[in-house]
């Protein structure tokens, strides 16, 4: 999302958090912008603070406490301090009762003004998180997303290599659906990607010659998964002959790494020919990427072997 205006925020914040819109109406195109955390020193959101100013102001019991205990005029200049950098929002919470001043002073400014009866630390926790996934970097990619043994794995390849009807096959040995043909990417801390599908795709898949069917319906509820974390892509590419003649490439197999939205994701490549059955293939991947991840390297213990085996019957 390129920008997040108060009334997007509001609307997806009322009900969760028995939000009320109280002052500032006017002000529902404020907007926060995804790189505003990184041009001042606090965060989107945070409790009231006139020194550096939040986004999203939290006004709670302390901080009406703090406002009571000044004299008129100071009080009156904190307030306009507020209200002067613009927030996208000031949130009041616990259903405390709303100043007078301040409520005039969001009307006059449009600054939109919110009351809860939620509490501060609980308002808070919400909106990082929220904010932190609407605002986050997002990358649409090409491809069949899936559920493998629990693993969310992205499968690739040109036009007619059969994601699709590899999908399926998967789908009937029991993994999950994520996504086809356009699943969406976000990244949500600096090494976890996140994938989940467009709601225009939601429980489809495209199959040539089978046209679209939705895969809730033909293999039930558990066959479809709303969201996933990235953690492989298996690409499907042609077998030539030059896989015969790499020694290297049949020892390890075909792996690499992806950059998707700058995370390395382990990517292991998979020829496609023939009577080659795709889903054992994958299935067999996903497996050997659990293990490697758990230090566990076929290939390597058998140049280990090897290596050990000449050492023993060299002459020297």
């Amino acid at each position: 999302m390129d920008r997040l205006t108060a009334r997007q925020l509001y609307e997806s914040l009322s009900e969760r958090m028995a939000m009320r819109w109280v002052a500032g109406v006017r002000g529902d195109e404020r907007a926060i912008e995804p790189g505003d955390n990184h041009a001042r020193r606090p965060s989107l959101v945070g409790y009231l603070n006139v020194i550096y100013p939040n986004k999203v102001q939290i006004i709670g019991t302390e901080e009406l406490n703090y406002l009571d205990s000044l004299d008129s005029r100071q009080r009156w200049e904190t307030v306009q301090k507020i209200i002067n950098y613009r927030p996208t929002a000031l949130i009041v919470t616990k259903d405390q009762p709303i100043p007078s001043d301040l409520r005039d002073a969001a009307n006059e400014s449009d600054t939109p003004l919110w009351h809860s009866p939620k509490r501060g630390h609980e308002i808070f926790t919400y909106l990082q998180y929220h904010l932190a996934r609407l605002l986050a970097r997002k990358e649409t990619l090409h491809g069949v997303f899936m559920e493998v043994y629990s693993i969310g794995v992205l499968i690739t390849g040109e036009s007619g290599s059969g994601k699709s009807e590899l999908a399926l096959e998967l789908l009937t040995r029991g993994h999950r659906l994520v996504a086809d043909d356009a699943p969406e990417f976000t990244q949500i801390a600096p090494d976890v990607i996140d994938g989940h599908c467009p709601e225009l795709l939601q429980d489809l898949l495209e199959v040539r010659g089978l046209g679209v069917l939705n895969v809730r319906e033909m293999f039930g509820h558990t066959a479809v998964k709303p969201s996933k974390y990235l953690r492989l892509v298996v690409h499907l590419r042609p077998l030539n002959a030059a896989d015969d003649l790499d020694g290297m490439k049949r020892l390890t197999g075909d792996v690499g790494y992806r950059e998707i939205l700058d995370v390395r994701i382990p990517q292991i490549a998979i020829p496609v020919a023939p009577g080659r059955n795709l889903a054992v293939l994958v299935e067999a991947a996903v497996r050997s990427h659990m293990l490697k991840s758990k230090g566990i390297d076929p290939a390597q213990t058998f140049m280990d072997r090897q290596a050990h085996q000449l050492r023993r019957t060299a002459p020297w």
